[in-house]
C-alpha cells in the first residue's frame, strides 16, 4: 500500500460526517472496491459544482459510520490517473480510523468559465444520482470568463469618431431622465465619463454603437448596424422597401420608429356606443424589441440587426443566441444584459429599464390589446428571432381586461396576464407561473374544473357573463359529474362492448385519466361492468351477473 500523508484529523472528520450532505460535500460507503470510472464522474460532478470532497468507506445516510474501504489502495497511482483524465488536481489521502480506513479525495473548482466532462458527458449531482447539466448551466459557465464586449476599449476610436446629434441626444435624454440640469452645460468629454463610454484607456464599444458616425462604425465596427424592411404580403420574399442604418444607435431610433410607424394600420373594437382604435404595431412593444435587440445582440458576430415589418407582424432578428441562462421559458423572470455597459447607458436614458423590464411590457402590451403573445419561433444558437403579432384576436377578452383595469377591481402582474392568455388559449400553465394561477383562482377570474391529474382551467362564469357567452363557458368547464356519468351510461346501453377509446370520443373535454374516474364509479355503484383489462377490455351496462351467480353457487355450496 502506498503512502499518502495524512492532514486531515479524526475531529474534522467526524464534522463533516455530522455535517449536511450538500454540493460540496458526499459520501460513500465503498467497503471493498469503487470504480475508478465512478471516482471520475464524481471528480467531473463535484469539480462541476466549485469543488468538494468524496469521502470513501462512510455511510451516505445520518447518523454516519465509519465501515473502512479497500477501494484505491495504491493511491499515489490513482491521483496521477484522475490528473491525465481530468487535467485537474486532486489531492487524496488516507485517514485511519478505529473502523477502518478512510480515504477523501479533494476536488477543486473547475477553471473560471471551464465546466469539465467526462465521456462526453457535463455531469452535476442531484439527490443521490448524477445527471447530465442543463444547456442553461452550461451555457452560464462558458459565459463566466467572457468580458463585457461593450465595454472594452476600441483601439483607434476618437472623439471625432462620435456624431454630435447622437452626443446631444444622449445629453438631453439623461438630464430629462435624472432631473440634474448641470449635465446640460458639462463638458462634452466629462459627459462620456461619467457614462463610462470614455476610459483613461479611450473610446469603449458602447460609445461606437450608441454615438458613433456613420464613417467610423464603417471603419471600426460595420456590424453595428440596423437594417429596416417593409414587405406588403405575409409571405413576401422580396422587400418593397429597405433602409439601412450604420450610425449611432440614439441618433437613428426615432427614425426608425417613423418608418415602422408610417406603414402602421390602425384596427378598430367597439365597446357600446364607443369606438376604439389599436394601432396593428403598439409602438411601447417595438420600441421596447429594438432596444432588446442593441443591448442583448451579440456584436462579435458580424451580421446586421433586421427589423421586418409586414402588415400584421413584425421581425426583430439579432445575431448572437439567448444570452447565457435564458430560455424562451424563462425569459419573463431572469435578466442576463448581454452587454452591460450599454445596458446601463440607455438605462440612464431612460430608454430601458435596467431591472429588465422591457421583455414584461412587450407582453404585457400585446395581451392587453387581445393580440397573440410574442413568439420566439426561429430563434437558435446564433440568431433571437422575436416576433410581434399585430392582429387582434379576442376582442371580448380585450374588453374584459379593459372594464376590470378601468374598475380597478384587480391589478394584473405580466404573470397573470400570460396565465390568463394561456388558459384563453387552453394551452399548459408553466409550474413557475402556478402562483399567479391560484391568486387569479381566488379572485374569481379563472375557475379550476376537475381533481388531481386531469385538473384543468377555465376563464370563469363572470368573463363569460361580461361578455354574453354564457353558452361558450358551459361548452369549456364541460358538463356536471352525473350529466357525464349518464352520457357514459347511455352510450354503453345503446352500444354494449365499448373500449375506453370509444368512450373518450362521448366526453372529449375530459381526459383519459377522468374518464376513467367516472367509469370506476359508475361499476362500483354495479350501473356497469367491465370484461378485459386495459385498454382492450369492454365496458358493459348492467353488474357483472357471472360474478354475480358464483358468488350465490358458493353461498349454497357452503
Amino acid at each position: 500500500m502506498s503512502q499518502v500523508s495524512t492532514s486531515t484529523t479524526l475531529d474534522q472528520l467526524k464534522l463533516w460526517m455530522d455535517a449536511s450532505e450538500g454540493e460540496h460535500l458526499e459520501f460513500k460507503e465503498a467497503k471493498s472496491s469503487f470504480r475508478f470510472e465512478r471516482l471520475l464522474d464524481y471528480c467531473v460532478a463535484l469539480a462541476n459544482e466549485k469543488g468538494g470532497l468524496l469521502i470513501l468507506g462512510v455511510t451516505d445516510l445520518k447518523p454516519r459510520k465509519v465501515v473502512g474501504t479497500q477501494a484505491f489502495a495504491d493511491l499515489s497511482s490513482t491521483k496521477l490517473s484522475l490528473a491525465q483524465q481530468l487535467r485537474l488536481r486532486i489531492e487524496a489521502e488516507e485517514v485511519f480510523h478505529p473502523n477502518g480506513r478512510v480515504v477523501i479525495f479533494q476536488v477543486p473548482s473547475r477553471p473560471l468559465g471551464t465546466a469539465l466532462s467526462h465521456d462526453g458527458k457535463y455531469l452535476m449531482r442531484a439527490g443521490q444520482s448524477l445527471l447530465p447539466m442543463t444547456p442553461d448551466q452550461l451555457q452560464a459557465i462558458f459565459s463566466e470568463g467572457v468580458p463585457d464586449y461593450s465595454g472594452e476599449v476600441c483601439r483607434g476610436a476618437e472623439m471625432t469618431d462620435l456624431d454630435q446629434l447622437a452626443i446631444a441626444r444622449l445629453r438631453a435624454m439623461w438630464v430629462a431622465k435624472s432631473g440634474n440640469h448641470n449635465l446640460s452645460t458639462l463638458p462634452e468629454e466629462q459627459l462620456l465619463r461619467d457614462s463610462e463610454l470614455l476610459t483613461d484607456s479611450g473610446l469603449t464599444y458602447a460609445a461606437l454603437i450608441l454615438l458613433g458616425s456613420p464613417r467610423s462604425l464603417g471603419r471600426l465596427l460595420p456590424q453595428a448596424e440596423v437594417i429596416y424592411e417593409y414587405r406588403a404580403t405575409d409571405h413576401s420574399t422580396e422587400y418593397n422597401q429597405r433602409k439601412e442604418y450604420r450610425h449611432g444607435f440614439l441618433a437613428v431610433l426615432e427614425d426608425l420608429w417613423r418608418d415602422v410607424q408610417n406603414r402602421n394600420t390602425i384596427q378598430q373594437f367597439r365597446e357600446e356606443l364607443l369606438v376604439f382604435n389599436i394601432p396593428t404595431l403598439n409602438e411601447s412593444a417595438v420600441r421596447e424589441a429594438v432596444l432588446n435587440a442593441l443591448v442583448h445582440r451579440e456584436y462579435r458576430y458580424p451580421g446586421s440587426v433586421f427589423i421586418r415589418q409586414y402588415p400584421t407582424r413584425l421581425e426583430v432578428i439579432s445575431p448572437g443566441g439567448f444570452p447565457p441562462g435564458i430560455t424562451e421559458q424563462n425569459i419573463l423572470n431572469r435578466q442576463y444584459p448581454r452587454n452591460r455597459r450599454i445596458a446601463e447607458v440607455v438605462a440612464r436614458c431612460g430608454l430601458v429599464e435596467r431591472s429588465g423590464q422591457g421583455m414584461d411590457k412587450i407582453f404585457e402590451s400585446l395581451i392587453r390589446e387581445g393580440k397573440r403573445r410574442p413568439s420566439f419561433t426561429g430563434t437558435d444558437d446564433h440568431q433571437v428571432k422575436l416576433t410581434l403579432h399585430g392582429e387582434i384576436q379576442d376582442p371580448d377578452f380585450l374588453r374584459f381586461l379593459e372594464t376590470v383595469n378601468q374598475k380597478r377591481e384587480f391589478s394584473f402582474s405580466t404573470s397573470d396576464l400570460v396565465v390568463l392568455d394561456l388558459v384563453r388559449n387552453e394551452e399548459p400553465i408553466p409550474e413557475e407561473m402556478k402562483l399567479s394561477l391560484s391568486r387569479l383562482g381566488d379572485d374569481g377570474i379563472i375557475d379550476k374544473v376537475g381533481r388531481g391529474r386531469g385538473v384543468r382551467y377555465v376563464l370563469s362564469k363572470k368573463f363569460y357573463s361580461f361578455v354574453g357567452r354564457r353558452g361558450s363557458y358551459t361548452r369549456r368547464r364541460g358538463l356536471d359529474r352525473d350529466t357525464n356519468k349518464a352520457l357514459l351510461i347511455k352510450h354503453i346501453r345503446e352500444n354494449d362492448g365499448c373500449r375506453l377509446q370509444e368512450l373518450r370520443q362521448v366526453l372529449p373535454s375530459l381526459s383519459q385519466f377522468q374518464v376513467q374516474t367516472l367509469l370506476r364509479e359508475l361499476k362500483a355503484s354495479s350501473q356497469i361492468h367491465s370484461i378485459g383489462t386495459r385498454n382492450a377490455g369492454r365496458w358493459h351496462s348492467g353488474p357483472n351477473r357471472v360474478v354475480k351467480s358464483t358468488r350465490k353457487r358458493r353461498r349454497k355450496t357452503q
